[in-house]
């Protein structure tokens, strides 16, 4: 069993597994960034309380945005965005956080969904998240980026999180909000940890031997 699947910790065997965090916030400092960090501790600490190991990437899309024009101008993407596109097909569970714009995701959130090749994400546990001016666009999750993410094969987690402007606030951070991210990173925890890891299958692999392909 390979050490990303098992490591022993004090002799108990722990699952390991990659979370992804893709985060579509365009100014710094971004209320989708601290959503997108508080999500994943949430769930790094969820993982843990059940007995698993998380390993965590952030994707800051804000960083890769030439780069996705770029690709989908002439198909190729240049170095950084290539490796953006491979940590999340090697990822075991992603978490997707977009600012809300005219009641749907952002271009620039859906241009890197777009660039993914083909059933990337077919399997793969995914938690919805989106920051806007106000819970009113609450439904955008529901309308927009839940069958975004099933069109391309996710298992999408139930519990989907908005975080309005007020629910950074005093209390409502420490209180609604912070039981919305707890229940959510419940979820995509388990989901990851009752999982075997993630496999990418090399597009040069040969399928078939030389012997056939001589055969004929």
């Amino acid at each position: 069993m390979t050490e990303r699947t098992e490591r022993r910790t004090g002799g108990i065997s722990r699952p390991e597994r990659t979370l992804v965090v893709v985060s579509a916030g365009l100014t710094r400092p971004s209320s989708t960034r601290l959503l997108a960090d508080r999500l994943a501790a949430a769930t790094v600490a969820a993982a843990d309380r059940d007995g698993a190991r998380l390993t965590v990437r952030v994707i800051e899309l804000r960083e890769l945005a030439h780069d996705i024009t770029n690709h989908l101008l002439t198909g190729f993407a240049p170095a950084a965005l290539a490796d953006a596109l491979e940590a999340v097909a090697h990822a075991d569970a992603l978490i997707a956080v977009t600012p809300i714009f005219s009641a749907s995701y952002s271009g620039l959130f859906k241009s890197f969904f777009d660039v993914l090749e083909p059933d990337t994400l077919a399997g793969k546990p995914v938690r919805v998240a989106a920051t806007a001016g106000t819970a009113r666009h609450s439904l955008a999750l529901e309308h927009a980026l839940r069958p975004l993410f099933t069109y391309l094969g996710a298992v999408v987690v139930p519990t989907a999180v908005l975080a309005a402007s007020d629910d950074w606030a005093g209390a409502q951070a420490q209180g609604p909000l912070r039981a919305r991210i707890d229940r959510a990173a419940g979820e995509l925890a388990r989901e990851a940890a009752r999982r075997q890891p993630a496999v990418v299958a090399d597009p040069f692999t040969l399928t078939t031997s030389f012997e056939e392909l001589l055969a004929g």
